[in-house]
């Protein structure tokens, strides 16, 4: 157990004005499917085992298969992932490891021809939430599967 802050509890203000983000963004026009897979490849990019466990949970309660989870960090190279969802990973990972120079116009581009304008900003926007809460649960050492039964995660029977 680590002996970190925890920095839900302890600034419950700061989590709740996230939090009401994060579900603002899964109310707009990108679909779930797509959602829970940026959650699950920011968390993998960042390292984020206690994030990484929940949006796989999450995933997981949402209806996603399994082989597809297992697939999210060799998504190039898989052949189970639609061109709109591999424009959505590509996104997600220029976005969490930005270049130099930003964005290239071929990854632009790339989001372009899959997601309306308003999708963009949505995904974008999921992208940069999620970099935060990783960053948050790595710093203070979140314990992957520790808020389950308060997500209601016990659900899906990955304990």
């Amino acid at each position: 157990m680590s002996d970190r802050i925890d920095h839900m509890r302890q600034v419950p203000a700061l989590t709740q004005k996230l939090t009401e983000l994060t579900l603002a963004l899964k109310k707009g026009p990108v679909e779930q499917g797509i959602l829970s897979l940026v959650e699950i490849r920011a968390s993998q990019l960042n390292g984020c085992a206690f994030c990484l466990d929940m949006h796989i949970k999450q995933a997981r309660l949402h209806g996603e298969r399994e082989l597809r989870l297992h697939h999210v960090a060799i998504w190039r190279e898989s052949l189970l992932f639609s061109d709109r969802e591999r424009a959505a990973l590509e996104w997600t990972e220029a976005l969490s490891r930005l270049l130099p120079h930003g964005v290239p116009d071929e990854i632009y581009a790339k989001a372009r021809a899959q997601f309306s304008d308003d999708e963009i900003v949505y995904l974008t926007y999921l992208v940069m939430v999620i970099n935060a809460w990783n960053r948050a649960s790595i710093a203070f050492q979140s314990v992957p599967g520790s808020q389950d039964k308060a997500f209601g995660l016990d659900r899906v029977g990955l304990s």
